[in-house]
């Protein structure tokens, strides 16, 4: 896919006072900083909304985070992401956008008419089936990998868990001809319904030029990829403070939590921010020690028999959702090399407060969770160490503190159209929590010690800057 590379804009901005400092440790030196701008924003009219909402305010909430979306057409992109990529042979238009919003959500291109794209896909979700573990298609039937949110999608250089698409076009084909997400046989009766369809035949005609006969399943693929480009969220407090030079958008703990995402916790290693955008992901693939002990010890034997059945023609898509240990190959699956079982992409960390449970298999409940996980140096504490384990990954000696100070930053990455439905989220720290006498956590993964933290490479005087403790 062809990405932009045009920026908000063209002059870098000096840094200024205290912000300006923070940046620069994260830098490691002198920082550029776009102008700040103000972003729309939907923002709770009380400090707590919950299960009392009616359906009418659930109604108009999921109404305006889809107008933002859709206003975001050809504006440029919210502070902290880049323009959104466009593929030359499928340009945005205001009418192929509405043709790709009501196609997601028409739950006739389902075996059962029970299930269409915002299924899981749920706007007052942020575009994610939260809490389940893992999706659930037609009769309720379960797949084997956790829906992961469409907002920013459109930055993704391949699609899935596993990247076994290239894009939104081709990946949005796919769950309607899955056994246990649309349960069709094929696309034919997706094709028939927009032939037949008075509204459908008419949209089509207005955006592709096409009569009812010649509609095609890709043309389909376009308009449902066209709407999901629309669905992009930044703004939130983080790059408010990082980007937009304000010094009061994080609050301490949330500051002392960025610290530790930088150093120590080595978070931005593959969830990355850059110097003027962040999508908080390489777009690469890492095994991080989920899922694969379930098959670790048939691994050899698993992977020769998904070879053989690949070379006879098995579905991959298929395969990976109706069998467990299948999916637990991960990138395996697509690209055959021994060296990526076990490896599942990065996903963003954008308002990942809100679409709990994480990892591929939704096995992990809370942000907590995560954290512990990787501070064991993605140990389960159960059978022998993973021989698939990417290099990177190994203990962090985090202190209790440290732990419940990188909750609350990665809170402080909800985009303001998204910040009512954090709202339901319950707290599991205070935003606001003071620093607290330390413990380091011990749990070690065998024969591995604690990692250094790698914060040689930041000055202390901008160390001190972000977290004045150090």
């Amino acid at each position: 896919m062809k990405r932009s590379t045009s920026r908000w804009s063209s002059r870098p901005a000096a840094l200024p006072g205290r912000v300006g400092d923070q940046r620069r440790a994260v830098l490691g030196g002198r920082g550029t900083l776009r102008p700040s701008r103000t972003a729309a924003a939907l923002r709770p009219t009380s400090n707590r909304l919950s299960a009392r909402l009616s359906g009418r305010l659930w109604g108009l909430l999921v109404g305006l985070i889809l107008v933002a979306a859709a206003a975001r057409m050809v504006v440029a992109a919210p502070l902290g992401l880049p323009a959104v990529p466009i593929p030359p042979d499928n340009p945005q238009t205001p009418e192929k956008i509405a043709l790709g919003e009501k196609l997601f959500h028409d739950k006739r291109f389902s075996a059962t008419g029970e299930i269409s794209c915002a299924s899981c896909h749920a706007a007052e979700k942020a575009f994610t089936d939260s809490p389940k573990p893992v999706s659930e298609g037609i009769r309720a039937l379960k797949g084997t990998r956790n829906a992961p949110t469409v907002v920013n999608a459109a930055y993704l250089t391949t699609q899935f868990w596993d990247g076994r698409e290239p894009d939104l076009e081709s990946q949005s084909l796919q769950p309607f001809v899955n056994p246990v997400e649309g349960g069709l046989a094929d696309h034919g009766p997706i094709i028939e319904i927009v032939r037949t369809d008075p509204d459908y035949v008419a949209a089509f005609r207005q955006v592709f030029g096409k009569t009812a006969e010649t509609i095609t399943i890709d043309d389909v693929a376009k308009a449902i990829a066209s709407f999901e480009r629309t669905l992009i969220a930044g703004d939130s407090p983080f790059d408010r403070f990082y980007f937009g030079g304000d010094p009061d958008a994080l609050t301490p703990q949330q500051i002392r939590g960025l610290s530790v995402y930088l150093v120590q916790g080595r978070c931005n290693s593959c969830h990355v921010i850059e110097q003027d955008q962040a999508l908080f992901t390489d777009n690469k693939f890492h095994n991080v020690g989920v899922g694969i002990d379930r098959i670790e010890g048939d691994v050899p034997e698993l992977a020769s028999a998904f070879l053989k059945a690949k070379n006879a023609g098995v579905d991959v898509d298929v395969e990976v959702l109706t069998n467990p240990k299948s999916s637990e190959l991960g990138r395996f699956a697509v690209t055959d090399d021994i060296s990526t079982v076990g490896a599942f992409k990065t996903p963003t960390l954008r308002n990942i407060a809100l679409t709990a449970p994480y990892m591929h298999d939704g096995s992990l409940a809370t942000l907590e969770e995560v954290i512990e996980h990787y501070d064991n140096g993605g140990f389960t504490g159960e059978g022998p160490a993973n021989p698939y384990l990417s290099g990177g990954i190994r203990p962090l000696g985090l202190t209790e503190q440290q732990e419940e100070d990188l909750v609350a930053f990665l809170k402080a990455l909800t985009s303001p159209e998204y910040a009512a439905l954090a709202e339901q989220t319950p707290d599991a720290t205070r935003d606001d929590a003071p620093a607290r006498p330390d413990t380091p956590r011990q749990v070690r993964a065998p024969g591995q010690g604690a990692a250094p933290p790698v914060a040689s490479s930041i000055p202390a005087a901008a160390r001190a800057a972000i977290d004045p403790a150090q």
